[in-house]
């Protein structure tokens, strides 16, 4: 058995899973009655919707098993995000990738296989929607056609839901997905009873670097940004952009100590990629970071523009 590749992205793909607050969600029809769909069309005995997390991956929507996840390391989804166009195995127990997976050689004793990497944008694909059945099957360009049609049906419902939480640019979480996932994480501090930080960033110059060079490579910065970010906090750890040039983190459990552990590994971070991208430019930022017992009366907006005025004083500072 060959284990599946793990993405270069693989830290931006989780980000962008997890800030869907999809996994271990409940079943909804919009992605059933695709599945229901697949398992009649294609005549298959398992059709699924299937996440693929950091060990696992976990099925939203499923037809014909009773399996709410299966481990990553023996997943054919896993494969398949690896790759942009379907991913199909016309008989398992034929591919020396998977003629002695355990998916093959027991329950559900696979045979076939045709994957459709689910992508939020390039390069990034969280799952897939799958067709799976005990005897082998060959799919025609036309069965391909109606697979990827489906599967397109099913990357328009997950966009619905990451326009809502997503920032389209950066595709880390917006402010209305910041605030959802910082709720969670401030109710963990609160039952843990620890403390925790917010870090406000804002890029120093970026109107500049709009009028001078274009807003291409304004993104190009923004996108740039936001990766530093993913690489350089802990998992978990919530980021997102707030709009324009703010960014956001919000790092649990964590005193005066920790964030400046944090800062001076994102500053490093930043350094490096300077030195690496050989621009007419630097990127550069302020950031203000202010720190809350877990029983704070604050909420979370206040929190941010406690941070907000503390990056504010920062940039001042550095202007005089």
């Amino acid at each position: 058995m060959i284990k599946p590749e793990v993405p270069k992205n693989e830290a931006e793909r989780l980000h962008a899973l997890r800030a869907l607050k999809i996994l271990d969600s409940s079943h909804e029809e919009r992605f059933d009655r695709v599945t229901r769909m697949a398992k009649r069309m294609f005549n298959v005995s398992i059709s699924l919707v299937s996440f693929v997390d950091e060990d696992r991956q976990w099925f939203k929507s499923k037809q014909g098993i009773d399996a709410s996840e299966t481990p990553r390391d023996i997943s054919f989804c896993g494969h398949a995000i690896n790759q942009d166009g379907l991913f199909i195995i016309p008989d398992a127990s034929k591919d020396e990738r998977f003629f002695d997976n355990p998916l093959v050689t027991d329950a559900p004793n696979i045979r076939f296989y045709a994957g459709y990497p689910l992508n939020l944008r390039q390069g990034i694909n969280i799952g897939t929607l799958c067709l799976i059945d005990s005897k082998p099957k060959i799919l025609n360009e036309e069965d391909q056609q109606l697979l990827k049609d489906l599967g397109t049906m099913i990357e328009q419902e997950i966009e619905s839901i990451q326009l809502a939480t997503l920032d389209e640019l950066t595709l880390i979480s917006n402010r209305r997905g910041f605030l959802t996932l910082v709720n969670h994480s401030l109710k963990m501090c609160r039952r843990n009873k620890v403390p925790m930080s917010f870090i406000l960033f804002d890029l120093n110059r970026f109107k500049a670097i709009n009028d001078e060079y274009g807003h291409h490579e304004g993104d190009f910065v923004l996108t740039t940004f936001a990766n530093i970010m993913l690489d350089s906090f802990r998992e978990c750890d919530v980021i997102g952009r707030l709009g324009g040039d703010e960014f956001v983190a919000m790092l649990s459990d964590s005193d005066g100590v920790k964030a400046d552990l944090a800062l001076a590994r994102f500053s490093a971070a930043v350094k490096r990629v300077n030195e690496t991208l050989n621009k007419p430019y630097q990127i550069e930022y302020s950031a203000g970071v202010m720190h809350f017992e877990h029983d704070t009366d604050k909420s979370i907006e206040e929190m941010i523009q406690d941070a907000d005025a503390a990056m504010y004083e920062n940039k001042r500072g550095k202007v005089g």
